[in-house]
């Protein structure tokens, strides 16, 4: 099903559309900052086994990110940081960023393995702050790649539809994506170290 929404005039009874697929355990592809992902309920055991099977993943070896809509729950699902690792995350979210962490023992019990680290992202879209805001849940994500050696990412949500339909329950098009994933900052060991540049600057860490 493609579900068509405004991103500069949410319709909240979509946005209860996509609540009600994904408290049921569905997955659903969704727009962020930066491309298209794949996304389940942090809170659903069977959107986290769905989503492994739609990324041929064993859940033991699953890497997603989690979506939160701001930084005020964070704790309960990382280990302490550091002060300095905080006013970056601070400088950097909402936005294009995922920042590696050690993760509690919550993150743990949703991948039912010893995981020791988890990305968080906070990404700058309002339709995505809302839906965790309005589904209580942080969301976890992977991302889409499309078919084409040349094209990173798929980026036409008719393009997604057609590739990934019979595979999820619900995509949400919300216009044209990006091609460019986020900058990945690796801060498990309190020495950030860019592993990836992506849409976001890095001079976020000066």
């Amino acid at each position: 099903m493609l579900l068509e929404i405004n991103l500069e005039n949410i319709d909240n009874r979509k946005i209860s559309q996509v609540i009600d697929v994904l408290k049921k355990g569905g997955l659903v592809i969704i727009p962020t900052d930066t491309i298209y992902a794949a996304c389940c309920s942090m809170q659903s055991k069977k959107g986290f086994q769905r989503l492994c099977e739609f990324k041929n993943i064993a859940p033991a070896k699953a890497s997603f990110s989690m979506l939160l809509s701001d930084l005020s729950s964070i704790s309960h699902y990382t280990k302490q940081f550091d002060r300095n690792i905080f006013r970056i995350l601070k400088k950097a979210l909402p936005g294009p960023y995922t920042f590696i962490l050690p993760c509690s023992h919550a993150v743990c019990e949703v991948f039912s393995s010893a995981k020791k680290t988890i990305g968080v992202r906070v990404p700058e879209n309002d339709f995505v702050q809302l839906l965790i805001k309005e589904l209580d849940s942080p969301l976890l994500a992977a991302s889409l790649h499309d078919e084409d050696e040349i094209i990173k990412y798929s980026t036409d949500p008719s393009t997604i539809y057609e590739q990934f339909d019979e595979k999820v329950d619900l995509i949400v098009d919300g216009g044209y994506g990006k091609n460019t994933g986020s900058t990945v900052v690796d801060c498990s060991d309190g020495s950030p170290l860019v592993l990836r540049q992506g849409l976001g600057g890095i001079d976020i860490l000066d």
